[in-house]
């Protein structure tokens, strides 16, 4: 759809909810924050939270949903998460049962729902400052990756770090690191910088999630902490059930990236 770039958020998300972008969200409604999904049953809603207190860089939360919910208050004022997101995932046991569209016939009164931040959100800073953005050059997914990086476990809860990586200019690693930093509630600094095996990544050719991306002469690897931590670790704790966002199909929000930053 060539004119996306041009519609608001809520005319992107209408889209969406008609079924009419089913695609990754990285490099549009530019300027304004997108955000990750998790909604579990509320049995589980206490120990996921306690989760995201203690492991903030992979999990920041920007708003809980109460039990049965499905509009948001702080993040849109339209918005329904049971449509409005392009792709779901539904997990049983951890294990992946099917990807969906929407999932209004899927829903239960007793559905916690966290939004969480996204890196989407600090590319914009990025390209205004010339920092490349490979996967947004490419028209491809962000290439992401579970790190050897240990979570810090809450309740039920515990797994690996998942990460997103771009190559960056050698010389403009240290601009990419104070540009971001200030996005503390969309993932913020990196969390390593330069060799992947280092966090246990053997191969950045072969991502877990999203597509490889071109690596140039004098570029730096350097990698985030990931908003699909959630469902790596939803794999290995095996909750009875968990629906998320397919990796790179974000909820597009009607909050500012500007409004996220810390000056």
């Amino acid at each position: 759809m060539k004119n996306i770039q041009q519609l608001t958020p809520g005319q992107i998300r209408h889209l969406i909810r008609k079924g009419r972008w089913d695609q990754p969200t990285a490099g549009i409604a530019m300027g304004y924050a997108q955000a990750n999904l998790v909604i579990l049953p509320q049995q589980y809603a206490f120990d996921f939270l306690l989760f995201c207190q203690r492991n903030p860089k992979p999990c920041p939360l920007l708003e809980v949903l109460e039990p049965g919910e499905f509009e948001t208050r702080f993040l849109s004022s339209d918005a329904d998460i049971r449509t409005d997101i392009p792709r779901y995932h539904l997990y049983r046991k951890g294990q992946l049962q099917k990807t969906v569209k929407e999932i209004k016939s899927l829903w239960k009164p007793d559905f916690v729902s966290f939004l969480l931040g996204c890196s989407f959100s600090f590319e914009e800073a990025l390209l205004r400052a010339n920092i490349p953005v490979r996967h947004i050059e490419e028209n491809k997914n962000v290439p992401m990756f579970i790190s050897s990086i240990a979570c810090k476990s809450a309740g039920a809860f515990h797994g690996p770090l998942v990460v997103t990586m771009r190559p960056i200019p050698s010389n403009k690693v240290t601009q990419a690191v104070q540009i971001t930093s200030r996005y503390a509630s969309v993932h913020g600094a990196p969390i390593h910088i330069g060799d992947p095996l280092t966090i246990g990544i053997k191969d950045l050719r072969k991502p877990d999630f999203g597509d490889p991306v071109t690596m140039k002469k004098g570029e730096v690897p350097v990698f985030w902490a990931c908003g699909v931590t959630p469902q790596a670790v939803v794999m290995k704790t095996r909750p009875d059930l968990c629906i998320t966002h397919v990796p790179g199909h974000m909820f597009i929000s009607d909050l500012l990236n500007e409004e996220l930053a810390v000056l």
